[in-house]
């Protein structure tokens, strides 16, 4: 299997779009999406995609693959929002949500669960091979590409620094010039890493949080 000569991809939320980073042997591009089926469209030549969103919903409970990997992020657990029960997507609004995921859970969601809804709903209802579309959590991904780095917040100019640090050893042109000028660069770093977590994924080099099946998977 020659790697190098198959494109990736990662896809990241944007404000109510989506980033792609395409990845071709070592080379980063960009390009915005304006809805899940224009990012279907524009990744159908991929081998495979790194996708920053809940790809499966739980009927109870919590997923473990999020648990596993809050308990691998440590002091960065918080950038991990837990999906919510599949019934929380029927609900008209915030206090309803909480009321379902109370009833079911004995937990409310939060208000960032709650506006990541929309995104997580235009997923689920998509139609993508759940064999070659992988969920990723880029704070995951960056922390296994570079273990030794004590990262600080993507907030952060520092945090953006350490993160692009982190791509450029591993691709040697990352196509800064060609960004879209409406997402974060946060955003873009994120897109970036599911697209290497998606390649590693292709290679069988990745790691697993949660299990094999697709139902409770993220990949790093």
């Amino acid at each position: 299997m020659n790697s190098e000569a198959e494109k990736f991809a990662g896809v990241d939320g944007a404000k109510g779009a989506w980033v792609v980073a395409f990845v071709t042997g070592t080379t980063v591009t960009w390009t915005e999406c304006a809805s899940v089926t224009e990012v279907l469209e524009e990744t159908r030549d991929c081998a495979r995609v790194g996708v920053d969103m809940s790809l499966s919903l739980p009927e109870r409970g919590y997923r473990v693959s999020e648990l596993e990997a809050k308990t691998f992020l440590g002091p960065a657990r918080s950038s991990i929002f837990h999906t919510p029960v599949v019934d929380v997507l029927d609900a008209a609004s915030y206090d309803q949500a909480c009321s379902i995921s109370r009833a079911i859970t004995g937990k409310a969601i939060s208000k960032q669960t709650w506006h990541i809804l929309p995104s997580v709903k235009a997923w689920r209802d998509a139609n993508f091979d759940p064999h070659k579309y992988v969920e990723v959590h880029p704070e995951c991904s960056f922390r296994v590409m570079s273990p030794t780095t004590v990262f600080s917040s993507k907030k952060t100019g520092r945090g953006v620094g350490q993160r692009l640090a982190t791509l450029m050893r591993w691709s040697e042109h990352v196509g800064l010039d060609d960004l879209p000028l409406g997402p974060a660069v946060d955003d873009f770093l994120d897109a970036a890493a599911a697209a290497w977590s998606a390649r590693r994924f292709h290679i069988g080099e990745h790691r697993v949080f949660g299990t094999a099946d697709p139902s409770d998977r993220i990949v790093a």
